[in-house]
């Protein structure tokens, strides 16, 4: 109440009420002086205590204390003047006001409560009361006044708390909208964040795959040619040069296009694993001049396109570094297919090199090696390189088995 206006029903309709009561009450006992008098100084006595207590004091309406000395003053100067005359229980609806309005639960059934009795007892007060039935009956009355006010204002309190318990729901269903909100905005900030990460993740995956791709078939076939070409400006036979060169552009040519559209390599596409890996090696054999033994382990077991590319490119890579940096005379290849994974080994007896120095992607183990530890990783697999200067080197890449294969 005091954050609100104060309704006119508790300012003004009192004194409404209770000059219109005194002016009946000048007509009825005009005739009576002494009477009317009393009755005069008791209405008064009311008006004065009420614009006292509570109309002229606004700050002190939020008092419960003074309040309940106020409506207690009020009720009892109202029961004196309801005993003298029946008539003043038209000023218990004012009553009804002040305890309604000012009065906090449940201080407010005991002023509902005291206020109703003496409705009650202006009601009854034509009721003989000098028999046991007069009695009753004015208890009666003044029973179905109580009752029935205190009941209102239970349901009144009742309507209130749930009126307030409305109001919490729909300030919290507010506060939860605002803050559903705040989290839609932030998961769509996050949402573009992701997307532009995975973009531009997309973007690195590919240009490395191109990176790849292109070292492992464009490079390698154009360093084949180049060195077929060398050897032909000073052989006799250059024809024979010539024409491996010749035949070293187109497969060249072929695994560019299979690369940029994504394809397995040219030999996984009519032939297995170990058998695509005994053609690269029979062939690099042929091209280099050098033994080369290749051993396989284990049942064959189906493997993702995935894995089988990457063992291919593995002995692709791995025997293009022999030929340029190893001066080796013998190579061994061993491809064991085990139980949860496959490997794939690569030995030589050249010169080796010490694989804790750092060394420029223009030497060996330069970007070859970083592109097959990208695939062997990329697949959960591992690549182990072993070797010492003058000790040759071995690599060892494993890749596990999944799918059917597994």
């Amino acid at each position: 109440m005091s954050e609100r206006v104060w309704p006119v029903r508790l300012t003004v309709v009192p004194y409404v009420f209770l000059a219109c009561l005194t002016a009946v009450t000048i007509l009825i006992k005009r005739d009576r002086p002494g009477s009317l008098t009393i009755d005069l100084v008791l209405c008064a006595l009311i008006a004065v205590w009420t614009l006292g207590m509570f109309t002229l004091r606004p700050a002190r309406r939020t008092d419960h204390r003074w309040i309940g000395v106020f409506i207690a003053g009020y009720v009892l100067l109202l029961a004196v003047l309801v005993v003298r005359d029946p008539w003043f229980g038209f000023l218990t609806p004012a009553g009804y006001f002040y305890t309604f309005i000012l009065l906090p639960w449940p201080i407010e059934l005991l002023g509902v409560g005291s206020v109703a009795v003496v409705a009650g007892y202006a009601q009854a007060y034509a009721i003989p009361k000098s028999d046991v039935f007069g009695l009753l009956g004015t208890a009666a009355v003044i029973g179905v006044n109580v009752v029935g006010m205190c009941l209102a204002s239970w349901l009144g309190r009742r309507g209130e708390v749930l009126s307030q318990q409305r109001k919490d729901a729909v300030d919290a269903l507010t506060e939860t909208n605002l803050r559903l909100e705040a989290t839609l905005a932030e998961n769509a900030v996050l949402h573009e964040q992701l997307v532009t990460q995975a973009r531009e993740a997309g973007v690195t995956d590919e240009r490395q795959r191109m990176a790849r791709e292109i070292h492992d078939t464009l490079a390698q076939g154009l360093t084949g040619i180049v060195a077929q070409l060398q050897a032909a400006e000073t052989a006799d036979d250059w024809r024979r040069y010539v024409t491996t060169a010749i035949g070293l552009a187109r497969e060249s040519l072929t695994e560019a296009r299979r690369s940029v559209h994504a394809l397995r390599p040219q030999p996984l596409q009519s032939a297995t694993l170990d058998e695509a890996i005994a053609d690269v090696v029979r062939r690099w054999s042929a091209l280099h001049g050098i033994d080369v033994r290749l051993t396989t382990t284990g049942t064959r077991r189906v493997m993702t396109p995935e894995a089988e590319s990457t063992l291919l490119r593995a002995t692709q890579e791995a025997l293009a570094n022999v030929a340029k940096y190893a001066e080796a005379t013998r190579v061994g290849v061993t491809l064991s297919y085990m139980e949860k994974k496959v490997a794939l080994d690569v030995r030589d007896d050249g010169a080796g090199f010490d694989p804790a120095l750092p060394r420029p992607a223009s030497e060996s183990g330069g970007f070859g090696l970083v592109a097959m530890r990208q695939r062997v990783e990329a697949l959960n697999g591992t690549l182990e390189i072993e070797s010492e200067p003058g000790f040759g080197t071995a690599i060892s890449a494993t890749v596990p088995l999944t799918g059917a294969g597994a």
